[in-house]
């Protein structure tokens, strides 16, 4: 068996490779370390305030604190809108151990919705879990009652308390007031696009309709902002700063809340609506649309059974029949062409015309009809609009021609806004040859223009129009603009706004202004008058005009039967007057659906609100001089 070779080790060779792979191991610590070192200083040293920053900002948050939205009162300082605290009930998710036992347990017990709970849910995907989310937004008496007696059983829920819009009146005042209601997703793009989405932050509810809406930037205010520390689960820990909102402005509409009821109690139901302006300012007192509609329920969240029934009506309750409801204005507009005929010298005060009962153009079949069969004899211009000739306004169209008809009511303020503050406002028609032609490709007869004497045809105007041009006329062209907003409410005064005033009209000669008036108040006042029946023995001096606005046209050899016919299809009855006639204060427009004659529907329930604001008047200047007057001095 051979020897074992041994191997001789070079201990010189091993200690010099040691040395050199030791000196590149510390050489390379040395570098790493270094680049730490390196490190650490441009972290703490170089980078230091944008590293604190980004650890405040973790660990301090910015919240958001909504600002009490703005109330709204009468020009008598009655409240209209107002906050009211409100209870909702409240879940906190992550303090719940099984959350769908709970919510069934509470639906047991406060009888909860289908839709509240999918609110709910929605919600709570949208939230933290450790942060409230409402189940039931509008507790009563009974629910919080119910729960308290019963809290001890859940936890993580409890009842919070919020302050929430309510309107007193309630359905007096929901066309003109509007409401608020939820954010939606477009309220909040529209927000971002204008660039208010901050000041949004931490608020709940937005003007959608009305008042409410068109004020809405007046009303909402500034938020506050609380600075706060929070732990790395994002709980609070402290307040560390405090910035209280600013509350939104409370405001003072022109609106009388009595006269408004007075409106709603005068129509009663039926179809229609009531404005009433002030002819001197332009300030709206009294705008009502019937039927109309709680807008609490709007507040809190609309059921969808509910806002099915109010949008499917045959009634159209959502529709503002005194701004958007659009109607031919049928005779109350004769005294307006009576005056564009005086001022572009087509007629003159002396002009007449026999009245048979029928108009008719030369090489033209059709017959055009007055509204009294046998007609109205000679009629000059005055008592034209007294008795409401149609035929003297057939005539008076014709030569005047559409282009002058429309040029000239077009400065009345037909076919166009009027300015009111409110967003739901129709520009109705106020038809011309252009309008015809983009609108059915078709040329503008003559026999378009005849109906247009009489305010029928393709015209339709809204009744803020109607008593806008009213006031027009009665100012002699004066054009104030209508509003509804009155001034700030300043440590319980209203400071008011400047009157809006726009351009006014050209006045030609004042006397076929001064004609024209005086057959307004011959309508009211002289015997063959069409509204004298219904203003008799007032203790005020009047003028006015009535109007039937006709819906279908009736065959050349037929006559107008009501009972015939689809209630839908029976004509409007129709009224704008003022008073008083020599220094008038009030101006109103009435317009009752398919209620028949205008003078012996509209004009009376015009007269007992006229009634109604000059009794309410006298009182308070009697009230005001028995105060007034000094106090004897006792005997003694």
């Amino acid at each position: 068996m051979g020897k074992k070779r041994q191997t001789i080790r070079d201990h010189s060779a091993e200690a010099n490779l040691f040395a050199r792979r030791t000196f590149v191991s510390m050489l390379l610590v040395l570098v790493f370390l270094s680049l730490i070192i390196v490190n650490l200083y441009n972290l703490q040293v170089n980078q230091f305030e944008d590293y604190q920053t980004r650890s405040n900002g973790n660990r301090i948050k910015v919240l958001p604190i909504p600002p009490n939205r703005g109330l709204i009162y009468d020009r008598n300082g009655v409240i209209l809108a107002e906050n009211r605290p409100v209870f909702s009930l409240e879940i906190i998710p992550e303090e719940v151990d099984d959350l769908d036992n709970t919510i069934a347990q509470l639906t047991s017990l406060m009888e909860l919705t289908e839709d509240e709970i999918d609110r709910f849910e929605q919600e709570r995907k949208r939230q933290r879990r450790f942060k409230p989310v409402a189940i039931r937004n509008q507790l009563s008496q009974q629910d919080v009652a119910i729960f308290a007696a019963n809290q001890h059983l859940f936890a993580g829920v409890s009842i919070e308390a919020r302050l929430s819009r309510y309107y007193p009146f309630k359905d007096t005042l929901t066309h003109m007031l509007g409401y608020v209601a939820r954010i939606n997703k477009r309220d909040l793009a529209k927000l971002e696009d204008s660039g208010q989405a901050a000041n949004y932050a931490a608020t709940h509810d937005i003007g959608k309709q009305g008042v409410e809406k068109f004020h809405e930037n007046t009303l909402h205010g500034q938020v506050g902002y609380q600075q706060v520390e929070v732990n790395n689960q994002g709980r609070v820990i402290r307040v560390l700063d405090f910035q209280e909102p600013i509350p939104g402005q409370d405001i003072a509409l022109n609106i009388d809340i009595e006269l408004q009821q007075k409106a709603q109690q005068e129509l009663a139901g039926r179809r229609g609506s009531v404005v009433i302006t002030d002819p001197r300012t332009g300030g709206v007192l009294a705008l009502y649309s019937s039927p109309s509609y709680d807008p609490n329920l709007f507040v809190h969240g609309i059921s969808q059974k509910e806002y099915s029934k109010l949008l499917n009506s045959k009634y159209s309750p959502l529709l503002n029949r005194a701004t958007q409801g659009r109607y031919p204005p049928a005779s109350t507009i004769k005294a307006h062409l009576a005056l564009i005929g005086l001022e572009e010298g087509v007629i003159t005060a002396d002009t007449t015309i026999q009245d048979t009962g029928t108009y008719q153009l030369k090489n033209v079949a059709h017959v055009w009809r007055d509204w009294k069969k046998w007609g109205h004899g000679e009629v000059g211009v005055t008592r034209s609009v007294e008795v409401s000739c149609d035929i003297f306004y057939y005539d008076l169209a014709f030569k005047l021609g559409i282009d002058r008809i429309h040029e000239g009511m077009s400065e009345f303020g037909f076919g166009q806004f009027t300015g009111l503050d409110l967003y739901e406002e129709s520009e109705a028609i106020l038809p011309s040859r252009g309008w015809k032609r983009a609108r059915f490709n078709e040329p503008w007869y003559i026999g378009d223009t005849i109906s247009i004497g009489i305010g029928q045809g393709y015209w339709n105007a809204t009744p803020i129009q109607m008593v806008q041009s009213l006031n027009f006329l009665v100012n002699k062209g004066e054009r104030h603009v209508p509003r509804l907003l009155k001034g700030y409410m300043l440590e319980g005064e209203v400071q008011d706004l400047p009157v809006e005033m726009k351009p006014p009209m050209t006045i030609v000669d004042e006397t076929n202004w001064n004609l024209v008036l005086d057959s307004l108040y011959g309508t009211v006042n002289r015997e063959h008058g069409t509204a004298r029946t219904a203003f008799l023995n007032t203790p005020y001096t009047s003028a006015g005009k009535t109007g039937t606005a006709q819906l279908f046209t009736v065959a050349q050899d037929e006559e107008y039967n009501e009972d015939a016919i689809s209630e839908y299809l029976r004509d409007n009855a129709m009224y704008v007057g003022y008073a008083p006639y020599d220094r008038p204060e009030i101006s109103i427009a009435v317009t009752i659906e398919n209620a028949g004659g205008g003078s012996s529907n509209a004009a009376p329930l015009a007269r007992r609100v006229m009634d109604f604001y000059f009794e309410r008047a006298t009182a308070a200047k009697i009230a005001q001089t028995s105060t007034q007057e000094p106090q004897s001095e006792s005997i003694q």
